[in-house]
C-alpha cells in the first residue's frame, strides 16, 4: 500500500466508511469544496479517518476530523503518512 492516499482512495474511503459515492474525476474537481457540500458529515469523517487508522496501523492527527475539504484532509494524512514512512 502506497504511503500516501490518492483522490481514488479518499473517494473509496467515503463510500465505504460514509456512505457517500462520489467518483474520483468529481472529488478532483471539488478539491476544494467542503465535505458537507459532498455529502460528508462529521460522522462520516471521523468513520474516513478510523478506517485509515486501521488500514495503515497509524493513528492519524486529531484535526484530521475537523478538515473542512478534501484538499485540507489529504495535505494532512499524506504528511503524517509521509512522518512514519
Amino acid at each position: 500500500m502506497s504511503a500516501q492516499i490518492t483522490v481514488e482512495e479518499l473517494a473509496d474511503l467515503m463510500k465505504k466508511a460514509a456512505g457517500v459515492t462520489v467518483a474520483p474525476q468529481e472529488l478532483q474537481q471539488r478539491y476544494d469544496s467542503a465535505f458537507d457540500a459532498l455529502g460528508i458529515d462529521s460522522l462520516g469523517l471521523l468513520g474516513i479517518v478510523g478506517e485509515l487508522e486501521n488500514r495503515h496501523g497509524t493513528p492519524m492527527p486529531p484535526d484530521a476530523e475537523r478538515c473542512k475539504t478534501p484538499r485540507q484532509f489529504l495535505d494532512l494524512v499524506n504528511t503524517t503518512l509521509m512522518a512514519g514512512a
